[in-house]
């Protein structure tokens, strides 16, 4: 602007001299005479073109205003969640073993067979049981011959008691022993302790059955839950009859339900709880074992509801929006201080400071200050 005024003033200058280019002097005295004028002519044109440009802001209404766009807060049902992995896990999921260690005979059912409840399913070697089974009997039947003989004489008053006594107690006895070997024998059968399927067989015929390993799994998919761990600062907000999302990405399936049960031990080593939830499979599509992302909803209320990305935080920490505000046909970007009370998927809920009648200035919002006039855009 400097060098601008000085051209001008040089111009008037040799305007005021003519087209000519003017002769200067060679003494010192009149240059320097000449070099005050000069500087009077420019300092007065410089307030004359200060003068003329306050004037001119005065007049423009057309002056460069941050340009901005503005929203309206929407008040509507605001829901947060927490998002935890959960494992499906069977009501009916057994992993069957025998009870006794033999051989391996026969094994009755195929993976992925259907099973009642009480199905036989494998047989093992019960040979030794059996003849075992067919000695006793035999001193069984002797034993209570015995009895009934020594109980008729005792009716009728022949014999003594004791005879009669011992014969009813060797004759109890071994009945308890036969019994208590058909029990063993029965052991020797693996038999379905529900309706299912033959998931997996682990044994072999021929193979000697070992009660410290697993025989075959079965399972019954029509009664399935999610078992879920959550950290133990959400205790208070989760409770039974919580809502929650279920999605399980491996199916493409997804689904709502709600806590079913609140576990009471909080894991030491995690600082965590159990949650479980009941689901519905009447498909049988949903695995055991199978992982879920479950959407826990641990907060809900009606507000105002804003996105995320408008708020900004001030050196003192605090959250601000920039709301505007119309006076004497300006529009001035005001910071109005809110609080948050919940965020998920990047919008807000405002607990204070908005009214659903506020205007907020959304876009420009990071490029004005407090209390500066904007335009808005169409």
């Amino acid at each position: 602007m400097k060098n601008i005024i000085t051209l001008l003033a040089i111009s008037v200058f040799l305007t005021s001299c003519g087209k000519k280019t003017p002769v200067l002097p060679e003494n010192l005295k009149v240059l320097n005479t000449q070099k005050v004028t000069l500087k009077k002519q420019i300092d007065s044109l410089s307030s004359k073109l200060k003068l003329v440009e306050n004037k001119i802001a005065e007049l423009d209404t057309t002056k460069r205003l941050a340009v901005v766009t503005i929203l309206h807060p929407k008040k509507e049902e605001f829901k947060h969640f927490i998002e935890v992995q959960g494992t499906v896990k069977a009501n009916k999921s057994v992993e069957l073993h025998s009870e006794m260690g033999a051989t391996i005979t026969k094994i009755y059912v195929k993976e992925g067979q259907r099973v009642r409840k009480g199905q036989l399913l494998a047989q093992l070697d019960a040979s030794v049981m059996n003849n075992n089974i067919a000695q006793l009997q035999t001193q069984v039947d002797l034993a209570k011959t015995t009895f009934e003989r020594q109980e008729r004489l005792w009716k009728q008053k022949i014999g003594s008691e004791i005879q009669y006594l011992q014969a009813k107690a060797q004759k109890e006895g071994l009945e308890n022993n036969l019994n208590s070997l058909y029990s063993q024998a029965n052991k020797m059968k693996l038999k379905a302790p529900f309706s299912g399927t033959v998931d997996e067989i682990f044994a072999k015929v021929g193979e000697l059955a070992n009660p410290q390993a697993p025989f075959l799994r079965i399972l019954n998919l029509s009664k399935v839950y999610l078992e879920t761990e959550i950290t133990e600062r959400f205790l208070a907000d989760i409770k039974k009859g919580t809502e929650v999302d279920i999605a399980f990405p491996s199916i493409n399936k997804s689904m709502t339900s709600k806590i079913s049960q609140v576990g009471d031990f909080i894991n030491p080593n995690n600082r965590s709880f159990k949650a479980r939830i009941d689901i519905n499979n009447k498909k049988g599509d949903i695995k055991a074992n199978l992982l879920a992302t479950v959407k826990i909803n641990d907060f809900r209320a009606n507000g105002i509801v804003i996105p995320s990305y408008i708020i900004q935080k001030d050196d003192k920490g605090d959250t601000f929006v920039y709301t505007l505000n119309k006076e004497n046909n300006k529009q001035k970007a005001i910071k109005t201080k809110i609080t948050i009370g919940k965020e998920f998927n990047n919008q807000s809920f405002v607990s204070e400071g908005l009214k659903p009648s506020d205007v907020i200035i959304d876009k420009g919002a990071k490029l004005v200050k407090n209390n500066e006039e904007v335009t808005v855009a169409p």
